[in-house]
């Protein structure tokens, strides 16, 4: 049976026409599933009930469920979700002031393997479908709505897995949430960050030049970049800053820059200057994150290699903020939920 999800409008047409339903059908349907996200076909209350019945003997309507919520002192909440073939995949609201920021997940699991992220260190298993991102978007603007009274207001493609290996997914979750017959919210609320996948980041200025765009940077350092983020080998850092001097030529967008802060690592003046001379090419905005810890043998740079580290790049007129830590007490480091259930389950 098909996921009703799954099908092209023009199948879903043609079974309307089938069932002897007028095309208006189309659209009612497609409400229920892309702006309201309803779980069940019961829930299309403007349907008939004849037709209903016809639906759901000729389709599916797999979803993910919230199978685990942990609250943070600090009020952000992570998610463990539960797809329809039992995979799990992560999520985390994240509250600050008149903003609530959903950040989701595009794959189950991470092929890139960075040494650093507790998600990489778990096996990869698939891409998201669309509409498992859209899911996540869904069932975390209702807990938002409960928790902190407001709807969802930005999204950040910042959860488990590398969006631009999964970029046909991803655009069209992109384009649901963004479209009129979708969410219909602004684009400049979206923000895709990316190991570097220097192929596609073309198509991201070409196709969504009003997202933002952030790169998961955490060295500028040849070797060092290779050995925490292996990608670099094939997606080189001088191959990556030409493709990010022709996304600023094309967007005109500054782009931000995440760079994790480790001790002993990636945390010295030498790696900010190398850091400083990869920038140069185009504007900036440099997010220092002190290492949320995820048991993987690297420890989080000082508070005084932290300010550092910001006053050098700051001296250099960069724009630098040193992004605040959320949900340390709730394991919120992307992958760590999911690691522990995968812990609980072998133990």
């Amino acid at each position: 049976m098909k996921d009703i999800r799954k099908i092209s409008t023009d199948e879903l047409s043609l079974f309307l026409t089938e069932a002897g339903e007028k095309r208006f059908r189309i659209k009612q349907i497609e409400e229920w599933l892309w702006q309201k996200g309803v779980h069940s076909f019961d829930e299309m209350k403007n349907l008939s009930l004849s037709l209903r019945e016809k639906l759901k003997s000729q389709f599916s309507l797999e979803h993910a469920t919230i199978s685990q919520k942990v609250q943070s002192n600090d009020k952000s909440i992570k998610f463990l979700f539960t797809l329809h073939d039992k995979h799990t995949i992560e999520g985390v609201l994240i509250p600050a002031g008149k903003r609530v920021t959903a950040c989701i997940s595009v794959q189950v699991g991470c092929p890139l393997k960075c040494r650093f992220c507790a998600t990489g260190q778990g096996e990869y298993q698939r891409n998201l479908h669309y509409s498992e991102i859209f899911d996540q978007i869904i069932l975390m603007n209702r807990e938002s709505l409960l928790n902190y009274d407001k709807e969802i207001s930005h999204v950040v493609f910042m959860g488990m897995g590398e969006p631009l290996l999964n970029y046909e997914n991803v655009k069209k979750a992109i384009e649901i949430f963004t479209s009129q017959t979708g969410l219909n919210r602004s684009p400049s609320r979206i923000t895709l960050s990316t190991a570097g996948i220097v192929d596609k980041i073309g198509q991201v200025a070409d196709e969504f030049p009003k997202i933002g765009l952030a790169i998961s940077l955490h060295s500028a350092d040849k070797l060092k970049r290779e050995f925490l983020m292996p990608i670099t080998k094939t997606n080189s850092l001088g191959n990556l800053r030409e493709a990010l001097r022709d996304y600023y030529e094309k967007t005109k967008q500054r782009i931000s820059i995440e760079y994790l802060l480790l001790s002993g690592i990636n945390d010295s003046e030498q790696d900010a200057n190398k850091l400083l001379q990869f920038c140069k090419a185009f504007p900036v905005k440099i997010n220092l994150i002190p290492y949320n810890s995820t048991d993987l043998h690297f420890q989080r740079a000082s508070e005084k290699s932290i300010q550092d580290f910001k006053s050098y790049l700051e001296s250099k007129n960069l724009v630098v903020t040193i992004r605040q830590s959320r949900g340390q007490d709730i394991a919120a480091a992307c992958g760590q939920l999911a690691g522990n259930l995968r812990n609980s389950i072998k133990s």
